[in-house]
């Protein structure tokens, strides 16, 4: 479950649940409240969302990567990209609106896990490889409602 800008929603989150203790590629969505830094979006397939942080678009070069032996760990990164990332510019929709979660960031600890996002979910709220994913609908709800954090619960 996810609550934020006073709404409990079910969510989609990590294929192997919850955890306390998060490291990169387990799968796991982190427990407790995550700050909302930004959002990035698709502006050839949605309007700009309405919130309460900086929205930016997204490109085709844009990703985020997920190296924990690169610099860039954890970071938004262009592409190409020789160390291993994650590309924001997909086709499935998922990535159309991301808000960039505040995981591990300040100060970014290698290992510890990257590229937390608020993103949109599968019509059937498929697992994640650990971010946290609504509808699209409920997802620019609770945008626009002013959300600045999130708390992942059980």
């Amino acid at each position: 479950m996810l609550e934020g800008a006073g709404l409990r929603l079910r969510a989609a989150c990590g294929r192997n649940g919850l955890s306390a203790h998060k490291t990169e590629g387990d799968g796991a969505t982190p427990l407790g409240v995550l700050p909302l830094s930004r959002i990035l979006f698709r502006a050839d397939r949605c309007e700009t969302p309405h919130c309460a942080v900086p929205v930016e678009p997204i490109a085709p070069n844009d990703g985020w990567c997920d190296d924990p032996a690169d610099p860039a760990y954890n970071r938004q990164i262009r592409l190409p990209y020789a160390a291993r990332h994650e590309t924001l510019w997909r086709d499935d929709g998922l990535y159309d609106v991301v808000g960039v979660l505040g995981w591990n960031r300040e100060p970014v600890i290698p290992g510890r896990g990257s590229a937390i996002f608020l993103h949109v979910a599968t019509p059937d709220y498929a697992p994640t490889a650990g971010c946290i994913a609504l509808p699209l609908p409920e997802l620019r709800r609770i945008l626009a409602a002013g959300l600045t954090a999130i708390r992942v619960v059980v």
